[in-house]
């Protein structure tokens, strides 16, 4: 078999983030268990946060994190790359560098050599173009091939970001369209358009490197990355942790308009409705439409970032987003938290 025959796709029962535990579930399996307390770790399990922190020295922190998951392309090497940038945003995501990588690999045993060659050659691609180095890694046998990145990364301890610092008045900015759940979802059924389909392929290729070195120049408080919780999960637990509210300006998303249109005939994944689950309870929809809202619950792989800016700073960093981001987007605001919801959706 040929390496550009082989449906990758077909081999798993779920694509890309869409195969995460759900975040309400991954709460339950982590309640109870007991965190060992060094004063060094400033950033571990319990936070809810996309990679951990521990300082070495006044001005140096390790920043590590590991993600993986089964096909989301037919293209090995595009399935490495999509696995690998996914992977590095979630140091991206913390104000750090990443600098040293080791592969995770599970692969059919009659999965062709030349296919698994391209897979890792894709991982290898995009860690090179993030200055980052493969040094290593593991590799098991699995009916279901999945690939990512153990990766660990640098950051100035006091200049490290977390998704529980925003503050009332900041200013909500993100960085990527959102609907690649859906249209991964739609191509495993031969429903995607197939320029859509490269579209979602460029963006989920695209590292969040320019978001993170424009955003560490100005007065960023939180910064996450929207991945398989959607931007409601992700945005949700920003709230939550930084005890504050959310006011997302539904008209100010970029939505794939080809997304849009498939999710309005109800093509959604499976994800999209485990993260309804977890966060629907503090989400205010207003008028939002329901396609909009399941877009906003949509898992998305590679996603985003979304930073709660300073509003002195937000502007300007609003315009320089605009020259290096796939959609640079001003999306809401950050509030004092009033009891009861945490994100309130509006139109206007």
């Amino acid at each position: 078999m040929a390496e550009n025959e082989v449906k990758l796709t077909k081999l798993a029962k779920c694509a890309g983030c869409g195969a995460k535990v759900g975040a309400g579930t991954l709460a339950r399996l982590l309640e109870g268990l007991q965190v060992r307390r060094d004063p060094n770790l400033l950033v571990g399990f319990d936070k809810s946060d996309d990679a951990s922190v521990y300082r070495i020295s006044g001005d140096l922190a390790l920043v590590q994190t590991v993600d993986f998951f089964p096909p989301i392309a037919d293209d090995p090497r595009l399935f490495g790359q999509i696995a690998a940038a996914n992977a590095l945003s979630d140091v991206y995501a913390m104000g750090g560098e990443p600098k040293l990588c080791l592969n995770i690999c599970a692969v059919p045993k009659d999965m062709p050599p030349e296919a698994v060659h391209e897979l890792l050659r894709g991982g290898y691609e995009k860690v090179y173009e993030a200055g980052a180095l493969i040094t290593g890694g593991h590799s098991i046998l699995d009916d279901e091939p999945k690939y990512g990145l153990a990766v660990t990364g640098f950051v100035h301890p006091e200049k490290m970001l977390t998704n529980s610092g925003a503050r009332p008045g900041d200013v909500l900015l993100f960085t990527k369209p959102l609907g690649t759940g859906v249209l991964t979802t739609a191509a495993k059924a031969d429903m995607a358009p197939p320029e859509a389909m490269e579209r979602a392929y460029a963006l989920m290729t695209t590292l969040n490197k320019s978001a993170r070195d424009a955003m560490v120049k100005y007065r960023v408080h939180a910064c996450t990355d929207v991945t398989g919780f959607g931007l409601l999960g992700h945005g949700l637990e920003m709230a939550q942790g930084s005890g504050v509210e959310l006011e997302i300006g539904v008209s100010a998303v970029d939505f794939i308009p080809e997304a849009a249109e498939l999710a309005k005939l109800g093509v959604l994944p499976e994800g999209m409705y485990r993260n309804r689950s977890f966060a629907e309870d503090s989400v205010d929809p207003g008028a939002a439409e329901l396609w909009q809202q399941d877009l906003l619950y949509d898992p998305q792989t590679s996603g985003g970032l979304l930073m709660a800016a300073d509003p002195a700073d937000a502007e300007a960093l609003y315009r320089e987003l605009k020259s290096c981001v796939p959609s640079a987007q001003r999306i809401g605001t950050v509030r004092e938290y009033r009891g009861g919801k945490r994100i309130f959706l509006r139109q206007a």
